[in-house]
């Protein structure tokens, strides 16, 4: 009942085949079984069972909110939840309780959704392992399939690898079976890097089609709640309950067209895949590529058409995405001051010795970092030639996207990652920049360009662990966005992680495809 897709789990709500104070339960069973991999932040036991005893109420009298209800899932802990503390993994919001829901909250809650608790993730966002939040690492649950130990003999406590990040802990919690969706936030990659590296779908809806009221802002400009499921089908789902707009973000947009179900055989003949070239970037896997490759060929030999464009800026995005995202972080991160709410330093020798006090003892080194270099770009005599030129660069590359969308391009499709999961041990030999650098490069396009993007795992490497593509679409063409992804994982046969034992025909490793021009 765990692995099933939220179409199907709610099929079987409704029909009495379980009751959603059963299914709650066997999800908080699940999660205590996998405590090891420290999905969870807070675990809200009591409010889960009361919303699934109301759900079961609803559904006996035959009156379910809809597919949502009795359907259980997560949030990552950057989301405000009323009475339920929120802390972004951090010190400086240890023991903070928010008045209220974010909007993206509130509407699963108006759906009937099962709140199982709030994920883990790095602190405040900032890094892509799920490796530096205050909570400790979140480990990927493929670290303990199957396919991983037989094939690389791993000991369980030591060769373990990591989800990516930021929202690590929601990509856990949908791959381990304790939730089927989560929500993410997603501000250069932060949904889509974890759900490839766990095996699941993952989606960066268009900026402003989903509300960021009560979303922990990171940097403003960026954010996107992102969605995690189990298939894009159920993307789909959540994503038609969440969009439009609201009154408390001035950024959001109102809804392109209410989502209906995504076409069950969608014709790709009309189609054209665009292959970036410039997305061979250096230390791009043998297996990303050759699995790349495989579905450019899918695409060919079922009518589409597949060529290979240019975003030529491209080489300059992470850097340009650097400098803006610590001028956001810089900004946001002045209201942690000791004073309204979060940590407060017992320093008391003057207001600004507790100032520094706190913010020192609240944040970890890589949220401190990233605000001495935002305000150093900020600083009058920088102000020019590093964020006003950032910002013009930024506007080049989503130009760039805008033209290759003009000629006739309708989805792009790229690696999600340069490669399968790291060991944790390897993971952290390198700083939080240079992993963030490596690990976002094909990701961060998307967020300064705001376009819609999904994440969608295609095949286990040689190791034993996910790889996953990434398709770009234009602005609100998000509908279109996973009708395709779905066409794309309706025949790639990536394995369950509850039977991937069985799927051992899916060896990137093993191919030796011959590649596409595109490619």
């Amino acid at each position: 009942m765990l692995s099933l897709t939220i179409r199907e789990v709610s099929a079987a709500l409704r029909e009495g085949r379980i009751s959603p104070t059963e299914l709650c339960r066997k999800c908080l069973n699940r999660i205590k079984k996998t405590q090891h991999l420290n999905a969870y932040i807070t675990v809200t036991e009591e409010l889960a069972l009361k919303q699934a005893r109301e759900a079961e109420a609803r559904l006996l009298r035959g009156a379910p909110k809809g597919p949502l209800d009795g359907i259980p899932f997560a949030v990552k802990d950057n989301f405000c939840t009323e009475n339920i503390k929120t802390t972004c993994a951090s010190k400086m919001l240890n023991d903070y309780t928010p008045p209220y829901n974010a909007t993206v909250v509130q509407k699963l809650f108006d759906q009937g959704a099962v709140l199982m608790g709030k994920a883990n993730m790095d602190e405040f966002a900032m890094g892509a392992g799920s490796t530096d939040g205050a909570f400790g690492p979140v480990r990927n649950p493929w670290s303990y399939a199957a396919p991983y130990r037989e094939r690389t003999g791993a000991a369980p406590d030591s060769d373990w690898v990591v989800t990516g990040g930021s929202s690590g802990g929601s990509a856990a919690a949908v791959a381990s079976l304790s939730s089927y969706l989560a929500l993410g936030s997603d501000t250069g990659g932060s949904t889509r890097n974890p759900g490839a590296l766990c095996g699941v779908v993952a989606l960066k809806p268009t900026y402003g089609l989903l509300s960021r009221h009560g979303l922990i802002p990171l940097v403003n400009s960026m954010d996107v709640p992102g969605i995690m499921t189990r298939s894009v089908s159920d993307a789909a789902i959540v994503l038609g309950i969440l969009q439009g707009q609201d009154m408390r973000d001035s950024t959001t947009t109102p809804a392109p067209s209410s989502l209906t179900e995504l076409p069950e055989h969608f014709d790709v003949k009309n189609i054209c895949v665009g292959i970036p070239k410039e997305y061979h970037a250096p230390g791009l896997s043998e297996e990303t590529l050759v699995q790349w490759s495989r579905v450019a060929d899918m695409f060919e030999r079922a009518g589409a058409r597949v060529k290979q464009v240019s975003l030529p800026h491209t080489q300059h995005s992470i850097v340009c995405y650097h400098v803006l995202c610590h001028a956001e972080v810089a900004s946001n991160m002045a209201r942690f001051d000791g004073l309204e709410y979060g940590h407060r330093s017992e320093v008391d020798s003057s207001t600004e010795a507790m100032y520094a006090s706190s913010r020192h003892e609240g944040f970890n080194d890589v949220v401190r970092g990233r605000i001495l270099s935002g305000n150093y770009f900020l600083l009058k005599q920088n102000y020019d030639h590093y964020f006003v030129k950032a910002q013009r660069v930024r506007r080049l590359i989503a130009d760039d996207f805008k033209r290759a969308f003009s000629s006739g391009v309708d989805v792009l499709l790229t690696p999600t990652t340069l490669a399968d999961a790291a060991r944790y041990s390897d993971f952290t030999q390198e700083d939080n920049t240079t992993r963030s650098v490596q690990d976002d490069v094909f990701t961060q396009p998307v967020n300064m360009a705001g376009l819609p993007a999904v994440s969608v795992p295609t095949a286990l490497s040689s190791r034993g662990l996910p790889i996953g593509l990434q398709l770009i679409g234009p602005a609100l063409h998000d509908n279109k966005l996973l009708s395709i992804a779905q066409w794309i994982e309706q025949r790639v046969g990536f394995p369950s992680i509850s039977d991937c034992g069985d799927e051992s025909g899916n060896e990137a490793g093993t191919a030796n495809r011959e590649q596409t021009s595109a490619v």
